[in-house]
């Protein structure tokens, strides 16, 4: 292919708005004359390789904007560690055919097993496979939302919490709320019911849920609304937390 033409598909790439392809184009055409390709396998060539790209850079972008506190995998969960948490059930979750379905994932446990890695993880694999990603505290999230109903931005603000596809809801149990903060989880837990899904993590059972919300009515209705499409994983093993600690003490008794 001639310089004149490269020069050429380089411009109208530009132009296009495909900066990948004004810079990659020669070592597409190098490729192509190697493998002495076909016009439609040139073209397939170049499309896909442009599509990655723009995948992985809507993947990065969607990164940056889910406020996620790391991006660790399940490949870096230690199963082994946690016996009586059967990995296969992790692994279905990682399909994400409940991401597909707009049900919900509830990992529940006591503090250091592990529930926000395979939160994050589950929500990663979610941005990877071209879904919106948010991550969120549950005491932030009402302080937010508390904030902007007195500032009277609550529908705005609400929005923050109903346009992902996935919602990432840590720490529910931690501290009780009042019932006015409790309504306010109700409302975007019942208005993303069915049309997007949440996982949430929580160091409570979902029969103690009355005393976290501060009415079992509300709580009630929460539990029916998360709970009749929902995935729940119970992880009832040390922690991890812990477990690092005691090594590091350890280690500084053998150096002492």
């Amino acid at each position: 292919m001639s310089e004149l033409v490269s020069t050429r598909i380089r411009n109208t790439a530009g132009k296009l708005g495909l900066p990948h392809l004004t810079e990659t184009i020669s070592e597409y055409i190098r490729r192509a004359d190697e493998g002495k390709m076909g016009y439609l396998d040139f073209l397939d060539l170049v499309l896909s390789e442009e599509l990655a790209v723009r995948d992985d850079r809507r993947f990065r972008q969607g990164l940056r904007l889910s406020r996620l506190p790391h991006h660790k995998t399940l490949d870096e969960y230690d199963f082994s560690f946690q016996p009586d948490l059967d990995p296969r059930k992790v692994k279905d979750l990682a399909t994400l055919s409940f991401v597909e379905a707009k049900a919900n994932a509830a990992l529940l446990g006591p503090p250091g097993v592990g529930k926000t890695h395979i939160a994050v993880a589950l929500a990663v694999a979610a941005c990877r496979a071209g879904y919106s990603i948010y991550f969120t505290s549950l005491d932030d999230m009402v302080r937010h939302l508390k904030a902007a109903e007195a500032a009277s931005r609550l529908t705005s603000k609400l929005g923050t919490y109903l346009r992902p596809s996935v919602l990432v809801v840590d720490e529910v149990g931690y501290q009780p709320l009042e019932r006015a903060e409790a309504n306010l989880v109700f409302q975007v837990i019942s208005k993303r019911y069915e049309k997007g899904s949440i996982i949430l993590t929580s160091n409570k059972t979902f029969s103690e849920w009355g005393q976290v919300f501060g009415d079992e009515v509300l709580a009630t209705a929460i539990l029916d609304r998360l709970l009749h499409h929902c995935e729940v994983i119970s992880i009832n093993g040390p922690s991890y937390r812990l477990k690092n600690r005691l090594k590091a003490i350890e280690r500084e008794t053998e150096v002492t």
